[in-house]
């Protein structure tokens, strides 16, 4: 059920499902780094305030105090902005996390430039390269509040770290209670054979809003797929849109190392015969604006994914 009308905050919709988290798995437990009130973990401390730990700005020491919860038996879940988990903390991440194969959750909120005005020291137009890099860090994006809370739920039996980047900008209702989730097999949002645009995050909602429009104008349908789990990809799904004869993939993230070169890498090994389109932030530093603003100006809004497609279509 999909309904673009409906906006949703990811950042509140995790942290409130976060206690129900906690009343599933006694091992689940919360890690912040003074950021209480922007990553909602205010109402996981006040139900459960004996496994919930601020460790002050200190970002590095809370992923390493998170890995010596997961050593414990426990399933933390670190929350902090995106750009100060996979930047500021890297080498905790790496090694402390990633190394031993933690259980560690990495909550990063602020992805790509949806911090808008906040600028770029806010902005995390890095972190799937930075983290997709670090062997058995799985790197998952929701879209919607349906997929976020099936993800969290899925992170409780999955072996090994995860990091979940969500945006602050508001999302619409994608998926119903239905929606069936599964770590690294992607989601078909809508069928098409015209074309496909693969995407993932904030993104997939105006790749609806363009397939949408062009079926409009042309009557042609264009496959929209969620690729929720960025790392490990789903390779298949990528396989079997070759028949489309049309890959576009957009990302809130630079174009360098993100979900468009992991697509890219698939159709290359494979020997895919398509036609092919990288869409996300140019590889350059910008001007702080709002998130829609910079959405457009680097085309992977709704105009930004619809004249692309009619540039494939119209050639």
């Amino acid at each position: 059920m999909v309904d673009l009308s409906q906006k949703n905050f990811l950042r509140d919709v995790i942290g409130e499902y976060m206690i129900e988290l906690g009343k599933k798995d006694s091992r689940v437990t919360v890690v912040n780094a003074d950021l209480m009130g922007t990553c909602r973990n205010r109402t996981f401390k006040d139900m459960f305030p004996e496994r919930c730990f601020n460790v002050g700005i200190a970002e590095q020491n809370m992923i390493s105090f998170s890995a010596g919860l997961a050593q414990e038996g426990f399933i933390p879940f670190a929350f902090s902005m995106a750009p100060f988990i996979s930047m500021r903390a890297c080498e905790q991440c790496r090694t402390d996390v990633a190394y031993g194969n933690l259980n560690v959750r990495l909550i990063a909120t602020y992805a790509g430039v949806s911090g808008g005005i906040s600028g770029a020291t806010h902005w995390s137009i890095e972190d799937c390269a930075i983290m997709g890099a670090m062997p058995n860090m799985a790197v998952l994006e929701p879209a919607d509040p349906v997929q976020a809370k099936r993800m969290l739920d899925a992170s409780l039996k999955y072996k090994g770290p995860i990091y979940i980047r969500s945006s602050v900008e508001p999302v619409p209702n994608i998926y119903d209670e239905t929606y069936s989730y599964e770590i690294g097999k992607a989601s078909t949002v809508l069928e098409g054979n015209d074309g496909t645009i693969i995407c993932s995050g904030i993104v997939v909602k105006y790749a609806i809003e363009a397939s949408k429009t062009i079926y409009q104008k042309t009557g042609k349908r264009i496959k929209v797929v969620d690729m929720h789990t960025i790392k490990p990809i789903d390779r298949n799904i990528v396989i079997e849109s070759e028949s489309t004869g049309i890959i576009i993939v957009a990302q809130d993230h630079n174009m360098i190392g993100g979900l468009g070169q992991q697509v890219a890498l698939i159709i290359a090994e494979e020997g895919l015969h398509v036609r092919f389109k990288n869409i996300g932030v140019k590889d350059e530093f910008t001007a702080m604006a709002h998130a829609p603003y910079l959405y457009h100006k680097y085309g992977y809004d709704k105009e930004g994914l619809e004249n692309a497609i009619l540039e494939f279509l119209d050639n």
